[in-house]
């Protein structure tokens, strides 16, 4: 594709990221074109010329950081050319606009096309470019001859049909929709080709990928045929919308899908997952849990849990850490429920939860998940297993199990990042095992 070149004054420039692993993703995508129309990278925090901040909006504290960062980045660089674009500038432009400094605010249609506003120097007002978002299929330009040795995002899907009570994100990056077939699998090719050996699916419902009638099974079996491409792990996908082909693609070991399933709960009680507008009751999840467990050896099962959500009593609570504690979960990530505006939740009158309650609430289910991923690493010390190597640190080689085991091998004294290694796991280590390294890397 072809880049623009870089404007005059504009030479070093930031990619910021806040929030979730589709961010990133597209944060990676704007990376790379800006290093290919000739523009220096450098990390959040020194100087530049230019700053793009890819921002989130899921929680009100997400819009706080968003801010924060905006103001860190023009008070470092003030005559800098300041980019705000993604879910915050789609929803919240008009608070964006009030932070001196910012140039150009791009909500989530347009931010790929972010190198084609920058102009020529600051604007004395932002300028704001927030479209509706569309709802068709998508492709996304992409460049593939910049050298990347580690695991990467690929974003293969957008947008969410399903409303629950407290989301946003439905009215942020509008409705679902998927990427080109095509489109999807020549970033792969490209990617592997540049030295990527795992590939992370990322998207905000990927279970409902669905481009000229080809779903995400055949989408994990078209990835698994590319040569070099050693592993394919989803981010994340809602309960409803697994196939159980997919359990059986993680379980062949000779598939490049990995035995990893983050599968959102949100709730443990039937009684505010209905007022939360979930698709399934606690009886539905425990069923396929259990045969995602059962077909699957190995199996790394995280989850979403949400606390302090209108209407939520101690008894809900409590079934909730009941519930997690009784399923095969490894951990959980822990969110207090956030009041934003728009959502069918707001319309509620009563059942609010005191902020700080919310918090209480965290820090217990946050123990509760603590001890978990504690034990599932212990269940595997002494067993074998494949680790993707990544950079070294600390006289170490860091890296991840198929099943999403922090580990580190000391280093061997030779280069052995991005190679997939056989390891045996040691003891644990704070949140990571050491592993013993069996055999020289392919």
């Amino acid at each position: 594709m072809p880049h623009a070149p870089v404007q005059e004054g504009l030479q070093r420039a930031v990619v910021h990221t806040l929030g979730c692993r589709l961010n990133q993703a597209e944060s990676h995508l704007i990376r790379d074109r800006l290093t290919a129309a000739g523009y220096t990278v450098v990390p959040f925090g020194e100087k530049a010329d230019l700053g793009i901040i890819n921002t989130c909006t899921v929680t009100r504290e997400a819009d706080a950081k968003c801010r924060k960062a905006i103001r860190q980045f023009v008070s470092r660089n003030p005559g800098a050319f300041t980019a705000v674009i993604g879910c915050y500038s789609q929803m919240g432009a008009a608070a964006i606009a009030e932070i001196e400094g910012v140039d150009l605010i791009v909500g989530n249609q347009d931010k790929f096309a972010v190198l084609d506003h920058l102009g020529l120097g600051k604007n004395e007002k932002p300028v704001i470019l927030r479209d509706r978002i569309n709802r068709n299929d998508f492709s996304i330009d992409y460049v593939g001859d910049i050298p990347f040795d580690k695991r990467a995002n690929l974003k293969v899907q957008d947008g969410c049909d399903f409303m629950c009570s407290f989301c946003v994100i439905p009215f942020a990056r509008g409705r679902a929709r998927s990427r080109d077939w095509e489109n999807t699998l020549g970033e792969a090719r490209a990617a592997a080709a540049r030295g990527i050996r795992e590939l992370v699916l990322t998207g905000v419902n990927i279970g409902t990928y669905d481009n000229s009638g080809r779903g995400i099974v055949e989408l994990v079996d078209a990835l698994d045929r590319i040569p070099d491409l050693l592993r394919v792990r989803i981010s994340s996908i809602e309960p409803t919308t697994v196939p159980l082909e997919l359990l059986d693609r993680m379980a062949d070991p000779d598939h490049s899908l990995l035995p990893f399933l983050h599968l959102p709960l949100q709730s443990g009680s039937d009684r505010v997952l209905g007022l939360m507008r979930r698709k399934y009751s606690m009886d539905e999840y425990r069923s396929f849990v259990l045969e995602a467990v059962r077909r699957v050896p190995g199996l790394c099962l995280g989850t979403d849990i949400m606390v302090g959500f209108t209407g939520e009593t101690g008894e809900d609570f409590e079934e909730t850490c009941r519930q997690f504690l009784d399923l095969p979960f490894a951990y959980t990530h822990v969110f207090p429920f956030s009041e934003r505006e728009g959502t069918l939740v707001m319309q509620r009158e009563e059942g609010w939860v005191d902020p700080g309650e919310r918090n209480r609430r965290c820090a217990v289910l946050r123990g509760l998940s603590s001890r978990k991923r504690s034990r599932f690493m212990e269940e595997h010390v002494g067993r074998r297993a494949r680790v993707l190597l990544e950079d070294p640190r600390d006289q170490g080689f860091p890296g991840y199990t198929e099943n999403y085991i922090r580990v580190r091998v000391p280093d061997p004294g030779r280069d052995i990042r991005n190679r997939l290694v056989s390891v045996r796991l040691g003891p644990v280590r704070a949140d990571w095992l050491e592993a013993e390294l069996l055999e020289h890397p392919d």
